[in-house]
């Protein structure tokens, strides 16, 4: 009988419901993007440049980072 409880919770539980971010399948990680603040927002300025701070921005161009965009490639 226990045996039909644990294929259950096996089905509920699959890489398809996995965290995107950190992987976790029962739990996120601590620096998980959902997580974690600052991570998010790390994420947010890795995928959309316009989201970074003022304050960020100034030190990121005073380190010589050039915020370019990229083209992405479409496959057809």
């Amino acid at each position: 009988m226990n045996n039909l409880n644990s294929e259950n919770s096996k089905s509920r539980y699959s890489v398809e419901t996995a965290c995107p971010y950190c992987e976790g399948i029962f739990e996120h990680s601590a620096w998980c993007a959902t997580q974690d603040p600052q991570v998010g927002y790390a994420y947010q300025i890795v995928a959309d440049a316009s989201k970074l701070t003022a304050g960020d921005c100034l030190i990121l161009h005073s380190l010589g980072v050039a915020w370019v965009e990229c083209a992405r490639e479409v496959a057809v």
